[in-house]
């Protein structure tokens, strides 16, 4: 029987199971969202409760949909909203705590307090990131400094951490594993990206204890296998966990960027453009940041790395909050009604700015409005946004790797807006390629597994099954392309430093 690979996809707004064939083609797939948390501005959080059942029952529900034995599956891969942090009880499981999600910025105070003290130099020099509440180690001090009793629990080993990947291993071995890919593990700013390990300076530094903290292991490697008695897995015991990555490096692996220099960008809740940087980290000059992003038989591969903190969620915006369009396909629409936002900016910095900025501050702007601007111009003017930080990112990432990028492979969400890809091409001036398998992020996730498992015997065989489903090239002209992100650039500084850092 042909072998399959059933990878959990488990993102910001939903929890996706998908089962690939040997071939890479999508067999059957599941997707159920859920709670989005948000206590007080700026924060943002999760029940990892939440997070585990409606992943269980998206697995369950893609296994009885591809109508095939459960012993047919290979392997499991597991790939993940990154830097989101949970915090839980060893023996039961109970999270004592919302997951803090990575678009948090309650810890931004933190953040500067950290850089006051000069640790700014010894985690970029370590960890390759810069000092931000984006990533997860100051989300795991505030736990511990903010709950009561949480800190002395923590001290005496009666609690676990980890992110998103570490909770979803650990429930389906039953409690047995509790381990962190070193994609995951580098987003902490508590991991040396040179030792491949925990840092103990930084973690004395953030006063997180190291037992709490997961065992950090390749990206394609058995794990351990789903337990018995889970409920709602039923049949599905035993099947290998023997892939891991957080979503982005899982996206540029499935993308097929085995190469240094190879460009993606994932269109999901914000924007992350990743190049595949080689075997030796680089430390960026331009704000950007290096992280791991797979090990694989041993050798590890590194890459550069932007942000986009908001992007799909800036649609999500316009149809949940402003109530302007009743769903994702209405923006195109709209957008495409008129030839360009009538002069209208938006910056959506609703969580602050990433990379190459890294502003907590900045908070979302509307500029240039009339009285005739309509939701129209406002939908052309998101679109706008979104590509207009991805060329943000990529001319920073030009800077750091110090060659010129001749193309982008793009995948998530929002690539399937034919407009949106074009407004890409337009304002890079490059080609922007869309492939036919556009879950590259779950494709990524069951690549690891599978090649762990047998099923793939190299990268080199699963480049062959990447095909591009379309290539958009520039067609705008260029001069009114540059007078745009001119513009850009002006409103983006007009939307920094809205909140003053608190004394």
């Amino acid at each position: 029987m042909e072998p399959f690979v059933a990878a959990l996809d488990q993102g910001t707004t939903s929890s996706r199971a998908i089962l690939f064939n040997r071939s890479g083609e999508i067999v059957s797939r599941a997707q159920h969202p859920f709670r989005q948390i948000y206590p007080q501005p700026g924060w943002v959080e999760h029940d990892p409760r939440d997070i585990w059942e409606t992943e269980k029952r998206a697995l369950q529900e893609a296994v009885d949909a591809a109508h095939i034995d459960p012993k047919d599956i290979a392997a499991i891969g597991v790939t993940n909203q990154r830097e989101t942090t949970i915090l839980w009880d060893k023996k039961t499981g109970t999270p004592v705590y919302n997951a803090i999600v990575w678009q948090c910025r309650r810890t931004a105070g933190l953040c500067d307090e950290l850089k006051a003290r000069g640790l700014g130099k010894t985690v970029t020099e370590k960890t390759g990131l810069l000092i931000d509440a984006y990533f997860s180690g100051t989300k795991i001090k505030w736990m511990l400094d903010n709950l009561p009793g949480i800190r002395k629990r923590a001290e005496r080993g009666e609690l676990l951490c980890g992110t998103v990947d570490t909770w979803l291993i650990w429930n389906l071995t039953g409690g047995r594993v509790h381990v962190t890919d070193y994609s995951n593990a580098s987003r902490t700013m508590l991991f040396n990206i040179h030792t491949l390990d925990w840092d103990g300076e930084l973690c004395r530094a953030l006063d997180v204890p190291m037992n709490l903290l997961p065992r950090p292991v390749g990206n394609s490697q058995q794990y351990g296998t789903v337990a018995e008695g889970i409920p709602g897995l039923e049949g599905l015991e035993g099947i290998p966990i023997c892939g891991s990555a957080g979503d982005q490096p899982a996206a540029l692996f499935g993308q097929g960027c085995f190469q240094p220099g190879q460009v993606k960008n994932t269109y999901g809740t914000g924007c992350f453009t990743l190049m595949n940087v080689g075997g030796a980290p680089v430390i960026s000059n331009a704000g950007l940041v290096c992280s791991v992003a797979w090990s694989l038989g041993g050798r590890v591969c590194y890459a550069l790395e932007g942000s986009v903190f908001n992007a799909g969620s800036a649609i999500q915006w316009l149809r949940d909050e402003l109530g302007l369009i009743e769903s994702a396909p209405e923006c195109d629409r709209l957008a495409e009604s008129v030839p360009d936002s009538g002069g209208v900016l938006v910056v959506p910095a609703f969580t602050g700015l990433g990379a190459p900025y890294w502003d907590m501050y900045a908070r979302g702007t509307i500029l240039g409005a009339t009285r005739g601007t309509g939701k129209a111009h406002l939908c052309r003017a998101v679109l706008d946004s979104i590509a207009f930080q991805v060329c943000d990112l990529m001319t920073a990432m030009a800077a750091d790797a110090g060659r010129p990028i001749t193309s982008l492979r793009v995948d998530g969400g929002a690539s399937v807006s034919d407009l949106l890809l074009q407004l890409q091409a337009d304002a890079l001036r490059l080609p922007v390629d869309r492939p036919v398998q556009v879950e590259t992020t779950a494709f990524g996730a069951a690549a690891l597994a599978g090649l762990a498992a047998g099923v793939w015997a190299s990268p080199e065989q699963l480049s062959a099954l990447r095909r591009s489903q379309h290539v958009f090239l520039p067609v705008r002209d260029e001069a009114v392309c540059r007078e745009e992100l001119r513009r850009w650039g002006r409103a983006v500084e007009r939307a920094r430093g809205w909140i003053e850092p608190e004394p």
